[in-house]
């Protein structure tokens, strides 16, 4: 089996003048939960909806479970679930009719579907309302129904857009769970987009970010928060006078200079060289006794990447 669920080559399409995605490329390993962050218009749901084989793309090529997007949709979509903007609900219906339905739109023998139904309703703690019509319940509900459904047939990769938006800090709890639980119990590799920091660095495995089409960043949670992070720098010591803090803040690799007891935090544009900072400061009567460079949050990160690309 293919150790990549997914395999992006330079994918750009385009609305007339707009560069929805801009040559984006980048791999997907099987069996993660990998996170698709960018702020809203960055081309999150146009790509999920290339990767399906739903649209065109203007140029470039995309493989999912080893399946061409451009000419086995088809293939694709009967081996992904796919979570979307339309949760695709009848609220009309059960919970366990809804499931049903689906179940039988997509082949699943009978005795496996009651089973896989029953398994489903239970992990997503919907059991004890199955008989319960859909649209009585809440978005959180709605939303883990949702998932069931994307994920009865066993898919392979599961593509999820923003599917904690606007729940619940509990609701969006239970869902993230699940997520995890997909990926860790069954293999299944889940490929999310999102604006949620907190969300992605709590399950996440790989993250990619990207803004007006382009990707700006790739890798680990760890890794993008140790890239930020090198662009703080904390001295500690004395003799951080008035004098030296102005001198610090008019020096254009620094952004931001903060005096905190007996600590000197610097917020630099590029890459410190901290030997020259160090004698720099040095010279100015400042007595260094350590020096450290931060750990910056996922969000730091983000926010960091999303002023880079400005």
């Amino acid at each position: 089996m293919d150790k990549m669920a997914i395999r992006v080559q330079s994918l750009t399409r385009d609305f007339g003048n707009v560069h929805a995605l801009d040559s984006l490329s980048l791999e997907v390993p099987a069996g993660i939960v990998f996170g698709f962050l960018g702020p809203n218009g960055a081309g999150k749901t146009t790509t999920i909806r290339l990767l399906l084989g739903l649209l065109e793309p203007t140029s470039g090529q995309a493989e999912v479970l080893g399946y061409d997007t451009r000419t086995q949709g088809g293939q694709i979509r009967s081996q992904v679930g796919a979570l979307l903007e339309n949760n695709g609900i009848y609220e009309q219906m059960s919970a366990e009719d809804n499931l049903e339905l689906y179940g039988r739109a997509n082949l699943i023998p009978a005795a496996d579907r009651r089973q896989r139904i029953q398994q489903l309703l239970n992990e997503m703690g919907l059991w004890e309302r199955r008989k319960d019509l859909a649209g009585s319940w809440s978005r959180g509900m709605k939303q883990r129904l949702a998932l069931a459904r994307a994920i009865l047939h066993h898919p392979r990769l599961v593509l999820l857009d923003e599917p904690t938006a606007g729940l619940d800090v509990q609701a969006a709890v239970q869902v993230r769970e699940s997520l995890s639980s997909l990926a860790e119990r069954e293999g299944v590799t889940v490929f999310l987009t999102t604006h949620n920091m907190a969300e992605a660095e709590k399950i996440c495995t790989q993250i990619a970010v990207i803004r007006r089409g382009r990707l700006v960043a790739l890798g680990a949670p760890d890794e993008l928060r140790a890239k930020a992070g090198k662009l703080q720098v904390i001295i500690s010591g004395g003799g951080f006078s008035e004098q030296v803090l102005d001198m610090l803040r008019k020096r254009p690799d620094v952004e931001s200079v903060e005096k905190q007891n007996h600590q000197l935090v610097i917020q630099m544009h590029t890459t410190p060289d901290i030997p020259t900072l160090v004698n720099l400061l040095a010279g100015e009567g400042v007595q260094v006794t350590e020096v450290t460079q931060g750990k910056a949050s996922l969000e730091e990160t983000y926010l960091l990447l999303m002023e880079e690309e400005k």
